[in-house]
């Protein structure tokens, strides 16, 4: 069997973490067993989806490395959801309720109050012909559930979960379309996912239930419900629902705002709710090769934004100048390798370059002395040998060494208490700026 995969998501808003990580796992899966990733646009919403928003969630799916291998929209597929909904009409499948929500509600309330289940009566199914007529000659419109076939149970292996059995008398009957007529995710996605060959369905634990629900949707259009995986589902990292405050921010604000690199965000959430460690990955394929659903835990994942700050810096300090250069609008390898074990984020490169290029404010507490220590300074074109013969003079003539020799000459060269190796920054700031802090300038 070739495996296929969807991600479907709604172009109603933005992609944020969860959407992402739902994405990352059908893509991991799919690139592992040599298969399909389908992006199926769910944009039945026809009021609320934007193209504009469409576009940005490729735009983001690409930035991840998220590439797909087929695409289409709900919205094109509109005459074959018709088809279906007049088979199931026909068959006694879908059938017209009348309630108005504040009927349902009271109905759900009655119940409870009763100590049962908030089940949907059923009450739609008693209907007579006279009876429907009279509430659309009042104006209501109908919404339509499937009929259940029940008592049942809908039994699954689910590969994470592991074996999943869901009582359908437990459930109400489940509503497809609504009284404008317009679809829920419900029924287009199972019609898509037969008629795509979906192979797995791969998605959060919420939708456990649903997919009970869709199973008997699918052998009602005589298909097979494909395997199934429901990882757990991301929480902030004491366990509190996400939010912008504990680091749901969207895709777009992480790329443009927070400036993280887009592998810092794939190495995080293809671990996160694993058995495996967070670590910083600088490309994608060990991921792949290493992807196992048995290697997701049954727990809530909690995300820690700290842990993506730290992969940020250190797929930063681990990216040769070669895979980033294109990013860096010039900068030559040198100072690349010069400043990149200082930074955090591709974002702090400006500040070691307006160090580097001036002017810079120098700190000096002992006059005296750094007058002393630039009369020392070796002659000629500054290298990276230089540091270590300007440093060994200036011990030999002081006496001065550690600490007391290193932080003077750091803080009247960049201003700064810390940074770079010196050695390597030394020529990069270039003689005749040295020379000028030293003499307290302001080069």
């Amino acid at each position: 069997m070739t495996v296929k995969v969807r991600f479907a998501p709604s172009p109603t808003g933005k992609l944020h973490v969860g959407n992402i990580r739902a994405a990352l796992v059908n893509w991991l899966f799919a690139r592992q067993q040599g298969g399909t990733f389908v992006l199926r646009i769910d944009d039945t919403d026809r009021e609320r989806s934007t193209v504009e928003n469409e576009e940005a969630i490729k735009r983001d799916l690409k930035w991840l490395g998220l590439e797909w291998d087929e695409t289409f929209r709900q919205s094109e597929r509109f005459k074959r959801y018709d088809e279906v909904v007049e088979k199931l009409k026909a068959e006694g499948r879908l059938y017209p309720c009348y309630e108005s929500a504040e009927e349902l509600d009271m109905k759900r309330k009655i119940q409870m109050g009763r100590g049962l289940p908030p089940v949907y009566d059923r009450a739609a199914l008693k209907l007579t012909d006279e009876e429907k007529a009279k509430f659309e000659a009042e104006g209501r419109q109908p919404h339509w559930r499937f009929k259940l076939e029940t008592p049942a149970r809908v039994d699954w292996t689910d590969l994470i979960r592991g074996d999943v059995s869901i009582d359908l008398e437990a459930l109400s009957d489940p509503i497809l379309i609504r009284e404008d007529g317009s679809y829920l995710y419900t029924l287009p996605s199972v019609v898509d996912d037969v008629d795509y060959g979906i192979t797995h369905i791969v998605r959060g634990e919420d939708h456990v239930t649903n997919s009970a629900v869709q199973v008997q949707i699918f052998e009602a259009l005589g298909g097979k419900a494909p395997e199934m995986a429901h990882f757990a589902l991301l929480t902030g990292k004491g366990g509190e629902g996400l939010s912008k405050r504990h680091g749901a921010m969207s895709i777009e604000e992480y790329r443009d705002i927070a400036k993280i690199e887009p592998m810092a965000i794939v190495s995080l959430l293809a671990r996160v709710g694993t058995s495996e460690p967070i670590e910083p990955f600088v490309a994608p394929q060990p991921l792949i090769d290493g992807f196992d659903f048995g290697k997701f835990g049954r727990s809530t994942a909690k995300l820690d934004p700290a842990d993506l700050e730290m992969l940020n810096a250190k797929i930063l300090h681990m990216t040769p100048y070669d895979a980033i250069k294109d990013k860096l609008d010039g900068i030559d390898e040198a100072f690349w390798t010069t400043v990149q074990p200082n930074i955090s984020k591709l974002s702090d490169i400006k500040e070691w370059l307006a160090i580097v290029n001036g002017p810079v404010t120098p700190i000096i507490e002992d006059a005296a002395h750094i007058a002393k220590v630039r009369d020392l300074l070796p002659e000629g074109e500054l290298t990276s040998e230089s540091w270590g013969v300007w440093t060994n003079a200036i011990k030999e003539a002081t006496g001065v060494k550690g600490r007391g020799l290193f932080m003077p000459l750091r803080q009247v060269l960049t201003g700064q208490e810390h940074g770079p190796d010196m050695a390597a920054l030394l020529p990069l700031i270039g003689r005749e700026k040295v020379i000028a802090r030293l003499e307290g300038k302001k080069a």
